[in-house]
């Protein structure tokens, strides 16, 4: 006969697609007892965790919901249980149930079933809005909806590495962009600081990551891939528009990181809480002339390392004519050595927004990867 787990997975295979959590919460009625269930989605801002459905959204920090997200754990407090839902490293939000059952043994299938509904969430996304909308807060501008279209997913969890990227202003966003690729032995990832305004900015971002996803895919080598969207946007702009982009390989069997510099974002490593810049040879922008011939770099990470990713929206934010600065950058990535590559992300705009007292007025980007070594 089969468990409750497996009458759950089943059930979420088989429930429509708008029903998920409907269907879900009534198997865990019959299994559990579970009188309550709601799906708490975060939103594009990582600000705030909003309910499917009826429900009072979570901003507090220290909120369980907010730990479970976090810490990627379940928590049980007065009664409720959260647990966290997302696939592959992907965080969507958190499962609330009520009244959460004592047994060890059903926390343990709850938070498996909690997991099964975020495999589903993905499967379903390209098929349905609801739960797309049911994560905003208001509403995306047409830039920012072109722009989230873009984007891999905002973490990624492999055994070699972890990684997280952010864009802000999130309801906003115009032409800072990352994108991020892995085969199981090496780990593409590009960064991309936009210029521009508007719907513009953000088809000038697109043509830029499809031509990379274009050249990556046909395995050319990395300063190949730069050539190749230079070469696609110089075609479309003659040098009247161009961006600026980080690009980096990782080989996952020895560390060895391999980065084209086009007059890219900067590139910071946490190492033994000490913060320093990779020091890269800046070369021209993508599209700004033709047939630039861009070269690679390359240097060893050592497992441990941490490497944030920042474009200039973040240095340059202000608040009262005072800039955010390097000084105050380092310091507060030195903070995140604890923090798990989401966690500092989200932990670092926020520091941001409490800088300028606001949403940031000008795009920002920022990616944090943790290298922990080849793994067998």
């Amino acid at each position: 006969m089969s468990g409750p787990e497996d009458r759950a997975r089943r059930t979420l295979t088989g429930a429509p697609t708008d029903l998920l959590v409907d269907r879900l919460g009534a198997e865990l009625e019959r299994s559990y007892g579970i009188t309550r269930t709601v799906l708490y989605q975060v939103d594009y801002r990582l600000a705030v965790l909003l309910p499917l459905g009826e429900g009072e959204p979570v901003s507090g920090p220290g909120h369980p919901a907010w730990r479970c997200f976090d810490h990627q754990e379940p928590i049980v407090a007065a009664g409720t249980g959260w647990f966290p839902v997302g696939m592959r490293g992907e965080r969507r939000g958190v499962l609330h149930v009520s009244p959460v059952p004592s047994d060890p043994d059903a926390l343990r299938e709850l938070d498996a079933i909690a997991t099964a509904l975020g495999h589903e969430l993905t499967a379903v996304a390209a098929t349905t809005d609801i739960y797309l909308t049911a994560r905003r807060d208001r509403r995306l501008t047409l830039a920012a909806e072109m722009q989230w279209e873009l984007l891999p997913g905002r973490s990624r969890v492999r055994p070699s590495f972890s990684l997280a990227g952010q864009l802000e202003p999130a309801y906003a966003v115009r032409g800072d962009g990352f994108d991020w690729s892995d085969d199981g032995s090496r780990l593409w990832l590009s960064v991309i600081n936009g210029t521009g305004e508007g719907v513009a900015a953000s088809m000038l971002t697109s043509l830029a990551t499809h031509a990379l996803r274009n050249a990556r895919r046909a395995q050319l080598a990395l300063a190949d891939q730069a050539a190749l969207a230079d070469q696609a946007i110089y075609a479309l702009h003659r040098g009247g528009q161009h961006l600026s982009a980080l690009l980096l390989e990782l080989d996952l069997a020895t560390g060895t990181m391999t980065v084209v510099d086009a007059g890219s974002p900067r590139l910071l490593r946490l190492r033994d809480a000490e913060v320093s810049e990779q020091v890269l040879t800046k070369q021209f922008p993508l599209g700004m002339f033709d047939g630039t011939d861009y070269q690679e770099q390359r240097f060893l990470l050592r497992p441990g390392d941490r490497l944030f990713v920042v474009s200039d929206g973040v240095i340059d934010a202000t608040a009262e004519q005072v800039r955010y600065g390097e000084t105050a950058l380092d310091r507060f990535l030195r903070r995140t050595g604890p923090m798990e590559p989401l966690e500092a992300v989200r932990s670092l705009i926020g520091d941001l927004r409490a800088f300028v007292a606001g949403d940031l007025v000008d795009d920002a980007v920022v990616v944090c990867l943790d290298w922990f070594g080849p793994q067998p």
